[in-house]
């Protein structure tokens, strides 16, 4: 299982903190995890097909053909901005 947490905006624009995607043959990277869940409807397609969009995985940043593996932690977030 992969638990997949969504931060800041993308967690309001989606209406959910956190959700668990079992982990599977189609879902190797973080790339086809944020395509699985694209999947959805439109509203996934739109906000996790943001240029800016970042990840995380299992608490580090990573690019999206980072590998995951059974029990990974994925995050998905906006650009941080200070201030």
């Amino acid at each position: 299982m992969i638990t997949v947490l969504f931060f800041a905006q993308v967690r309001e624009r989606l209406g959910c903190a956190q959700i668990e995607v079992p982990f599977n043959d189609e879902v190797t990277t973080a790339e086809s995890l944020r395509q699985h869940l694209a999947q959805r409807d439109e509203k996934w397609q739109q906000v996790l097909s943001a240029d800016k969009l970042l990840v995380a995985v299992d608490q580090t940043m990573c690019d999206w053909q980072t590998p995951l593996k059974d029990n990974t932690e994925v995050a998905f977030f906006p650009p941080v901005t200070g201030g």
